[in-house]
């Protein structure tokens, strides 16, 4: 495999990605700031997400709704989104309006429209999202928000990624404004460019509109390591509307690029491949447990410091949490005591491969080659190697038998797990 690539950075700092690809005349540009749920300084929570939206809220020569006019009626799409380590915008438009995209993305990079009514509106927005998508919704954050505290000691791991209303709504003008002078600078970031472009025409149009913004001074990140887990974790969050208990199990994942994180990956896959999962066909398939069972590491290639495999179960409400984990430990066990054989080894190997081309060939809400923009921006950010998508599947495809075995008995322990029980209020209530 060889996708082409050229890139440079700028004086100012900035990584610039630029992607040829002319079977369409179709252009795919991202921004990716290297800010995100688990980079927000302490006191800021919700902040990389609360950025998110305000990034739409116009710029000095784009008023407020005009970014998204101007992509919509050159026949684009765009959005953007916030993760744990880096937060993204992103259009996809005829190449013929290419510059128009950069013009507009650079504007913003440059001069964000900051003031109070923006603040407001978006912080207001932003606690509404969380009502509705967290609050007053089955299972609502389950597990993404309820598992991290439980299973983490550092703050920047562990607090609430969506934001305290607190914290929101305690933010004042400067310390927004400060939050972006800090953060979305050049510096911190990495141009895309995908698609119906030249190499040189990209490069050079990266450099006419992004060179002469300022870069900003190192952005402080906090150290997201966390001490050596010695004991197993252990929570309970109460559901207000579902009927099914719940549980969710994490295990820390080794570090990135290592060889124990290649294991681990194809371990996962092992384990949650959807309906092919050991642990769906053992928990639901044949002993009948659960009726539900899903998980495992989310974006594998996308985060850079601690994250879990996680195993998302709701369960049937005669039986008691116990039987239940009893289950799920018989899978874990499994593994450890007698590996996997080569035939399953080969099959995950060729579905892991498989998926990584689908994944550099897929879009994401309309929006065409996503899936290449995203890893090019972390190998760029966290790795300074964007050229890894190129390379980076030989680590994964010579993962051996032992290995496997190995990172189950090293990382799949009792006492390196966090385990949270959503329990409902409805059965509580038959109960009582």
């Amino acid at each position: 495999m060889k996708i082409p690539i050229e890139t440079t950075t700028l004086a100012n700092g900035l990584k610039v990605v630029v992607a040829p690809d002319t079977t369409a005349p179709v252009v795919t540009v991202g921004v990716y700031y290297k800010i995100g749920f688990r980079l927000e300084p302490q006191g800021r929570s919700g902040f990389a997400h609360l950025f998110e939206h305000m990034m739409f809220q116009g710029s000095a020569h784009a008023p407020k709704m005009q970014h998204i006019k101007l992509i919509n009626s050159s026949g684009g799409t765009l959005n953007g989104s916030t993760h744990y380590d880096v937060t993204n915008y992103f259009e996809s438009v005829p190449s013929n309006a290419l510059e128009r995209v950069l013009w507009l993305e650079a504007d913003r990079m440059r001069a964000l429209k900051v003031d109070d009514e923006n603040l407001r509106n978006q912080r207001d927005v932003v606690k509404e999202e969380v009502r509705v998508n967290v609050l007053n919704q089955p299972y609502g954050g389950f597990p993404w928000l309820d598992l991290p505290p439980v299973a983490f000691r550092n703050w920047a791991n562990a607090h609430n990624f969506y934001g305290d209303f607190a914290d929101l709504d305690a933010a004042s003008l400067a310390d927004v404004q400060s939050f972006f002078k800090t953060y979305y600078a050049p510096n911190n970031a990495v141009l895309l460019i995908l698609g119906d472009v030249k190499p040189e025409e990209g490069l050079a149009l990266a450099k006419k509109y992004f060179g002469d913004i300022p870069a900003g001074a190192p952005p402080p990140f906090a150290d997201p390591r966390e001490p050596e887990q010695t004991e197993e974790r252990r929570g309970e969050v109460e559901e207000k509307f579902g009927t099914l208990p719940a549980m969710a199990i994490g295990y820390t994942v080794p570090p990135r690029r290592t060889t124990d994180w290649h294991a681990m990956t194809l371990l996962d896959q092992a384990l949650h491949g959807g309906r092919a999962g050991r642990m769906y066909r053992h928990l639901v398939l044949e002993k009948q447990v659960a009726v539900e069972v899903d998980g495992g590491i989310e974006d594998v290639f996308g985060y850079n410091g601690p994250t879990q495999m996680v195993t998302k179960i709701l369960h049937k409400p005669e039986y008691s949490s116990d039987a239940t984990m009893t289950e799920f430990d018989s899978v874990i066990r499994e593994v450890q005591q007698n590996g996997i054989s080569q035939d399953e080894l080969d099959q995950l190997k060729v579905k892991f491969r498989s998926d990584y081309y689908s994944t550099l060939e897929g879009g994401r809400g309309g929006m065409p080659r996503y899936g290449l923009m995203h890893l090019l921006a972390c190998f760029s950010l966290f790795d300074n190697e964007p050229q890894l998508v190129n390379s980076i599947l030989d680590g994964f495809l010579a993962v051996k038998r032992e290995d496997i075995q190995a990172v189950a008995k090293k990382y799949l322990r009792n006492d390196k797990r966090a385990v949270v029980f959503r329990r409902p209020v409805a059965l509580a209530k038959e109960a009582a």
